[in-house]
Formats: C-alpha cells, structure tokens, sequence
C-alpha cells in the first residue's frame, strides 16, 4: 500500500513539529491507539485497535524516528503484530514548510508587537506499508479506502488538538485586520458628500459640468 497526501495547518512550523514530536499528542490523535511510549532515544512502543471491513484487531508495535532534520521533517519506520489479524510494516516520510508570507510582519509604527502574515505551515506525508494475514485477503481497493479513512481522522483531531492549543487558524485575525477598510471607506463617502473627495472626483464633476 502507498498513500501521500498535503494538509494546510493553521500552526507555525515550530509548533506543528513540537507536536508531532509529542507523544502524548499522538495517542490522542491517532484514531484507536491507547498506547503511544517512549522507550528509547527515538523509539516508541505502541498500541492501537484496528478495523478494517469484517476485520477487528488490537495491534501491539513499535515506531522508530529517524532522518530527523529539526523542525523541517522526519521518517518514521512501523511495524505491528495483530495475532491472527496479521501484521503491518513500512514506512512514512514527514515534511514541513511554512506557507509563502508566513514570516512576521515589521512592528507596527504604535510599538505593538509584529503579527504573522499568514501564520501557518503545510505538512507533506507519504506512507509505504505491507500488511499480512486476514487484513490482507480483504483487498487492496479495502484497505486503502481504511488507510485514507484513518489519516482524514487523525488530521481532523490533529487540528482540533491544534486549535484547542493554540486557538483559531490566523484566518479570523485577518478578517478582523479588514474592518477597518470599511470604516475608511464610510468616511471617504462622507468627505466626498461635504467636498471634500479625491482630486480625480472633482475633474469628473467639472467635466460633467461643462458636458452640459
């Protein structure tokens, strides 16, 4: 099985791979897992349920991490034993980037602290996997459908996991930045009203004007 997707996540970079880095936070975003440990430098035991079609199963595993390069990605290595289940191996790459313009913004004239242009990373991810046993007489058409199905999960929590953190994606900060364009262009409308409007208004009145 081969799968790769993109996700847009309303984190920075840092915090993304802080994240992904903790335990802790896996176990509660990885749909079925109960057990996500640290056991070593880089290596940690696991344990998730599995159900796949007809099929259910605990799995008990290991995950190691490796080719890490801080805070742009790591790969991760896998494998499971689910008894008469069966059993999956393989391997999952994990890239970050932050989005273009995500670099903080120059400090405002007032002093106020700078604000992020478009805070927010995307995460890249390919997974190879075999599987073995009762899991893999299902067919290929079943267990990817299962595989897309977990990694659209574990992305949802992962994001509200996120939000819960951090607070909502930088989009509601952008908008409230917006109002005030409105408010100038009600006091623009104002001016014109006494006057007091663009040089080029007045041309088109006096144009107007002599037209007639």
């Amino acid at each position: 099985m081969e799968m790769l997707g993109n996700r847009r996540l309303g984190i920075t970079q840092q915090q993304a791979w802080e994240a992904l880095n903790d335990p802790e936070t896996l176990k509660k975003c990885i749909p079925g897992c109960d057990k996500f440990e640290l056991t070593g430098d880089n290596q940690y035991s696991v344990a998730l349920a599995v159900k796949i079609g007809p099929v259910s199963a605990k799995f008990n595993g290991k995950v190691a991490l490796s080719d890490i390069v801080a805070p742009d990605g790591y790969k991760l290595t896998f494998e499971g034993q689910g008894g008469v289940a069966g059993f999956a191996k393989g391997s999952s790459s994990v890239t970050l980037r932050p989005l273009d313009g995500a670099a903080a913004a120059p400090p405002a004239s007032d002093g106020a602290d700078a604000v992020p242009a478009a805070a927010g990373c995307e995460l890249d991810y390919t997974v190879q996997a075999q599987v073995g046993g009762k899991i893999a007489q299902l067919g290929q058409r079943l267990i990817d459908g299962a595989a897309k199905s977990t990694a659209d999960d574990f992305f949802k929590r992962f994001e509200a996991e996120m939000q819960s953190r951090y607070g909502p994606p930088p989009v509601a900060a952008e908008e409230t930045v917006e109002a005030p364009a409105e408010k100038t262009g009600v006091m623009s409308g104002f001016m014109k009203k006494i006057g007091l409007g663009k040089k080029d208004d007045k041309d088109a009145s006096a144009a107007s004007d002599d037209a007639s």
